[in-house]
């Protein structure tokens, strides 16, 4: 009687378990109906997908020897990975989680014009109506639309409140109540699946994020465990300007599972999610913008893109780009941020964030990386696709980076002497830049003057520019000047790359040759106009490039001297490339809206005058002029600037630097976010009849080749999809191209990241 007692008591509680358990296995695996358009999908060996029971399964040849599928369902109105497995060749597959749902976060402020592109416009009579503010806010650098504070913006060279603080910000200071913050919902009642080339796109329509509103979209690419999750959304709010977070939400806390990433000093850490649920997420700096997932069937790593990620900054400090948080005792949550400040308040005022011009496609995408072992292993393979943050060596080349703020002089003496030896230098060469091409100048105590204070600090500047360099590696020490300060006053912000130390002062008087004898510096130039300067240019060999054209104090620069005698001069070769002064999230080139297209009009406007087209020179614009720390190998000197890639053999001295200058004169180098090189490119033929040939390797998959071309009035592009080729790979492109008409041209590959490559345009001549 007793083991019958026992039994019927067990018995009763089994039957009040039993329907408690079908009714949770009910909840867990109900669906929405799955309505999946596969009318733009096509099968191919190694990329499927089909629908079946309400659920989308997405199955490809990954890296090799590996095998990944993906299986979707729509589940209380909101897209859910169903299931995410990987299986090696001949295996059995291995579910790295279930029921797992994208996350993004969203904050939108205030695009506002800024003071420094309203001043030159001023200076140059150009009325300020609201439709000219409306058009150069987009390209806005000192714009922080989400720094709320109590005075008002102080000006960028000094501690004293710009003369008009508010006068050209319209509506400061900034209010709380402009900032939106949001997650994004779901009300998604279908899917679409469309093939291109050797990857497959997957479209959940029904997101919203405050302001924004738009579409799910995966990514899965044939010969790559890589998937790219990206809400693709737009806004009518007429000054917007936004940041995001994504990731993953509602992994498995396993026994196993960990999240794992490299600390600033690259060693490894991790956090086994024994703590508390976090009530908000918890942020890391990690190394290279990494963070894993490390779960008992495998890995996902999860990464930004690793360029078009950053806005207009002049610290490249790591401010902590990857999160994870711990939803409950069963599920955890991670994947990549974006800061809201800088973290020096130095630099408060300069945090634009992306801009989003109304109507347009704003694009916010994360990467995930799946390996079936460790979050190190799944680490690793996601910093191939950046060679490790770390520009790839070619032979024949050199790297060279231009346009750092280091405050060379200045600091060397605060350590000591100029044999002391700069962090600044470890972190440029840990990326693998070879010329390390600085822009202090004369930043001494003759910065304000016109005589032998200013030389005296370009002597020191040149010596201490000797001292921190080696046979492989050059501090090449250039100059920027800019309209705003001392003479020659070119128009706009400009920069002067020497051959070898030339000492120039900023004053001619009347009467007085442009060149005189000196009995410390020899020959000094005595300059006043810009005629003057591009004088020093063509007896010494030098050149002069526009940094940050149509931005900061270079706005309505170079359209205001697009005539001027200076700037068609040969010597005046180049305007600066770099993306961050005003970035469009929905740009699918670096620098679209402002640089490309100025470039564009700038090479139209210079070959219908009969003159050789400008070339365009990767910057950095970096800020490290203070103190010890100044630029530590952990910041983001990678991520955040292009370089250049230059034809040299060997790294030149600082006396005898002209093989650069030469170099940079022809044309023979490639600017690169560094995922795409351009090892060898020619224009082969004459006439009409060409043929475009460029070798070009990539890691991310790539995404379209282009040729540029103009008449010297139109702009004209063929674009050629690469959609069809594997990631990490290389391909010889061979383009006929018909000259009929087109006065230039140039060459340039793109990415699924964003990344690209450059050549230099051509002038076509019989």
């Amino acid at each position: 009687m007793l083991i019958y007692s026992v039994f019927r008591n067990d018995f009763n509680r089994l039957l009040l378990i039993i329907p408690l358990t079908i009714f949770c296995i009910t909840m867990t695996v109900h669906a929405d109906p799955l309505n999946c358009n596969l009318d733009d999908y096509t099968s191919q060996p190694g990329l499927t997908a089909s629908v079946a029971d309400d659920i989308l399964t997405v199955t490809w040849d990954g890296d090799p020897d590996t095998e990944m599928r993906l299986r979707f369902t729509i589940k209380d109105s909101t897209p859910t990975i169903r299931e995410l497995a990987v299986r090696s060749a001949g295996g059995q597959w291995r579910v790295l989680a279930t029921d797992v749902t994208p996350e993004f976060r969203v904050v939108s402020g205030l695009r506002r014009v800024t003071q420094q592109q309203t001043e030159p416009l001023k200076k140059m009579g150009v009325p300020l109506t609201p439709e000219k503010l409306n058009d150069i806010k987009w390209d806005a650098f000192w714009d922080a639309p989400l720094y709320i504070q109590d005075e008002p913006p102080k000006s960028h060279t000094s501690s004293i409140p710009a003369t008009e603080p508010y006068a050209n910000h319209p509506g400061m200071p900034r209010k709380p109540e402009e900032i939106t913050r949001a997650t994004a919902g779901y009300h998604v009642t279908d899917c679409k699946v469309r093939t291109n080339g050797a990857r497959l796109e997957i479209m959940f329509k029904g997101v919203e994020a405050g302001i924004f509103a738009g579409y799910l979209q995966y990514d899965v690419y044939k010969g790559s465990n890589l998937i790219r999750q990206m809400m693709v959304a737009k806004t009518d709010h007429p000054s917007a300007a936004f940041k995001y977070d994504a990731g993953l939400q509602g992994l498995p806390v396993q026994p196993s599972a960990r999240l794992v990433w490299r600390d600033l000093a690259k060693n490894w850490q991790d956090y086994l999610l024994g703590g508390p649920v976090d009530e908000v997420p918890a942020i890391i700096k990690s190394s290279n913008r990494l963070i894993a997932a490390g779960l008992q069937s495998g890995a996902v790593a999860a990464f930004p893109p690793p360029h078009s990620f950053y806005w207009a900054r002049e610290s490249e400090q790591n401010l902590g780009y990857s999160w994870y948080r711990k939803d409950s005792s069963n599920t955890f949550s991670f994947g990549m941020r974006q800061a809201e400040q800088e973290q020096d308040p130095e630099y408060y005022h300069n945090f634009a964030l992306y801009s989003a011009r109304p109507g347009t496609w704003q694009r916010m995408p994360v990467f995930f990386y799946v390996h079936p072992e460790s979050g190190e292993q799944a680490t690793k393979g996601a910093l191939a696709f950046t060679h490790h943050d770390h520009f790839k060596p070619l032979p024949g080349y050199k790297v060279m980076g231009h346009h750092y703020h280091v405050g060379l002089v200045k600091r060397l003496k605060e350590l000591g002497g100029f044999d002391r030896r700069l962090n600044d230098l470890a972190a440029i060469e840990a990326v693998g830049i070879d010329i390390f091409s600085i822009i202090d100048g004369a930043r001494g105590p003759g910065r304000h003057d016109r005589g032998e204070l200013f030389l005296n600090d370009l002597k020191e500047y040149y010596e201490a520019a000797r001292r921190q360099s080696d046979k492989d590696f050059l501090v090449m020490p250039n100059d920027e000047n800019s309209t705003g300060g001392r003479p020659p006053f070119m128009g706009g912000h400009y920069d002067i790359l020497f051959p070898k130390p030339v000492y120039w002062r900023p004053k001619r008087e009347p009467g007085q040759p442009l060149a005189s004898p000196h009995p410390e510096y020899g020959t000094v130039y005595n300059l006043e106009s810009p005629m003057d300067m591009m004088g020093m240019t063509e007896r010494e060999d030098v050149l002069i490039s526009m940094p940050h054209p149509n931005t900061k104090r270079s706005t309505g620069y170079p359209e205001a001297i697009k005539d001027e005698p200076q700037f068609l001069h040969e010597n005046y070769f180049s305007l600066g490339y770099r993306w961050g002064m005003g970035i469009d999230a929905s740009e699918k080139r670096l620098g679209e809206y402002r640089f490309l297209t100025l470039w564009n009009k700038v090479n139209n406007w210079m070959t219908a005058r009969d003159r050789p087209p400008k070339y365009a020179l990767a910057i950095s614009e970096a800020r490290s002029d203070k103190g010890e720390r100044g630029k530590p190998p952990y910041d983001d000197a990678y991520g955040m600037s292009p370089v250049n890639y230059i034809k040299l053999d060997s790294i030149p001295t600082v006396d005898d630097m002209s093989s650069i200058i030469n170099t940079l004169r022809r044309g023979d180098y490639f600017m690169t976010t560094g995922e795409v090189l351009i090892p060898h490119y020619e224009v082969q033929g004459t006439g009409n009849k060409r043929t475009i040939v460029a070798d070009v390797e990539w890691t991310f998959p790539l995404d379209f080749v282009e040729v540029v071309w103009g008449d010297g009035k139109e702009t004209g592009r063929k674009i050629i999809s690469t959609t069809d080729l594997p990631p990490f790979s290389s391909k010889r492109f061979e383009i006929p191209f018909d000259a009929t008409g087109k006065k230039w041209m140039r060459f340039a590959a793109w990415d699924v990241a964003i990344n690209g490559a450059l050549v230099q345009p051509i002038r076509l001549t019989d």
